[in-house]
């Protein structure tokens, strides 16, 4: 970076590196290859990240398990939707951005703005999104265009390795957490709580003056739960009925809500909420299409006052409030950071379950 004109300038190559999703399907892997440096259009910046963080949605993107049209259909070559960096570059019609200004790139990387949704604070379910790493150029490779009404400001004191995993895993939770409409002083349950959107689940809860459980599997996850603020982590390898260590930990009656991140805990996830009334599920993580149901007879639902809701991802609102958490110190780190030589083997890594927290790649590191 050099200054010019009494701003910052930045020299932009013509190529960069990106992690690229090589035999899509079943047996993907990643590479990492030259890829050409996007133009960005005239509503549009192009940031040079910094970081970006590795989600699981992104293995279920390379894997095509999901009930979405594949990467390759819009010639897609890099997954991946939390990038942090700079702007480098700026379209000829953006203002309110200018080169280097720190920025990031979500899970949706554009919405119309002109729908009932958009318009109403949702739109994250707008009919026109574009999904970043799976229609749009995502955040494995250094330099990606974004939308400038779309793109997210960094705010200072919040670094790169927090504000790429707020870009999805913070925000939708926080988004997840809202719709719940549960109160301070309650009992929520995580499942897989010890994965990198769990983990930011109960920072949040903790920071809204929710009482966190975690159920998971190991001592690292259990060492990152607690410090992050969970009351309580259930090893559902080492109990014999976990919805029964839930009912203890949560006053002798249950949780007041389960926010289910690993699809995995889908068929166990009412029991959590054990004998009481009025309890929330909040449907998070999204399994592979059509192997998973939710449901239990109609009679617990009605007599329990019980509720099941979806929640996405979060909205350019939940972003920014996720943001505010992390710069009042609320929302900490909770990434290993390894270097760009290190991502195809993370993934790999990630897709196993082996990961606690979450893995964010350092582009500037090898």
């Amino acid at each position: 970076m050099a200054t010019q004109n009494g701003g910052p300038h930045f020299d932009i190559p013509k190529t960069c590196k990106g992690g690229v999703c090589v035999n899509e399907g079943p047996d993907f892997r990643v590479e990492i290859q030259d890829v050409p440096v996007p133009e960005p259009g005239p509503d549009e910046v192009l940031l040079k990240l910094n970081a970006t963080g590795l989600c699981m949605s992104d293995i279920h993107y390379m894997v095509n398990d999901w009930a979405v049209p594949p990467m390759s259909e819009a010639n897609i070559k890099c997954a991946g939707h939390e990038g942090a960096g700079v702007v480098v570059k700026v379209g000829a019609n953006v203002k309110g951005w200018k080169v280097g200004d720190r920025g990031g790139v979500k899970p949706i990387w554009d919405v119309c703005g002109n729908c009932e949704l958009c318009w109403d604070g949702k739109e994250n379910y707008c009919e026109s999104m574009v999904l970043t790493g799976l229609a749009a150029n995502g955040t494995y490779q250094q330099y990606i265009t974004s939308p400038a009404k779309y793109t997210s400001p960094i705010p200072e004191g919040v670094s790169d390795y927090i504000a790429g995993p707020i870009m999805c895993s913070a925000s939708t939770m926080h988004r997840a957490l809202i719709d719940s409409q549960l109160k301070v002083g309650q009992w929520v349950v995580f499942p897989g709580g010890g994965g990198g959107v769990g983990i930011q689940g109960v920072q949040l809860a903790k920071a809204m003056g929710m009482r966190p459980i975690v159920i998971d599997s190991g001592a690292q996850k259990k060492k990152l739960s607690l410090e992050m603020g969970a009351e309580a982590f259930i090893d559902f390898k080492e109990v014999s009925d976990p919805a029964e260590e839930v009912k203890k930990v949560a006053g002798g009656i249950g949780a007041h809500g389960v926010v289910v991140t690993a699809f995995q805990a889908y068929p166990n996830a009412i029991s959590y909420i054990g004998d009481r009334i009025g309890g929330v599920i909040m449907c998070v993580g999204l399994p592979p299409k059509d192997t998973v149901t939710i449901g239990a007879d109609p009679s617990l639902f009605v007599f329990r006052n019980l509720k099941v809701i979806g929640s996405l991802v979060g909205t350019m609102q939940d972003t920014a409030k996720s943001l505010e958490y992390a710069q009042r110190g609320l929302l900490k780190q909770i990434c290993e950071v390894r270097g760009l030589s290190q991502m195809p083997e993370s993934v790999q890594q990630l897709r196993r379950g082996e990961v606690a927290g979450r893995i964010v790649i350092d582009f500037n590191k090898a």
